[in-house]
């Protein structure tokens, strides 16, 4: 058996896109977490860290970046993030006013609703 201190744990989502910046104000008004209090001055990568303690989200400038296709297409998605939430309607209302675009609501899928984030990245809002 393998003791804890060897285990790697969790850490960090990275995230590729074209302004590392911009997508993090995003996620940080979209979720309700503080800014990076120090962002690179180079925008080649910025980080949120949880308040709750969780997974970390970081944004990595990728100058050939190119959105996934959802759900399927020359550039499908490799992942994609899913937050719960408790209120569907308002979460989907205040994701939308921040900037997400919903691509599939609870018309298909009742217990989520699919976004893309302002460079294209999918997300789901599960309630």
């Amino acid at each position: 058996m393998t003791t804890g201190n060897v285990l790697p744990r969790f850490d960090l989502v990275a995230i590729d896109c074209p302004d590392p910046l911009a997508l993090s104000n995003f996620y940080a008004e979209l979720l309700g977490w503080p800014p990076d209090p120090e962002p690179d001055p180079e925008n080649q990568w910025i980080q949120l860290s949880n308040p709750n303690g969780g997974v970390d989200i970081a944004f990595q400038r990728s100058p050939d970046y190119q959105p996934p296709t959802w759900p399927e297409g020359p550039r499908p998605q490799m992942l994609h993030l899913d937050f719960d939430v408790s209120d569907a309607e308002s979460a989907q209302q205040h994701a939308v006013a921040v900037g997400a675009r919903l691509i599939e609501g609870p018309e298909k899928h009742p217990k989520f609703r699919v976004f893309l984030d302002p460079v294209g990245h999918p997300f789901c809002l599960c309630g």
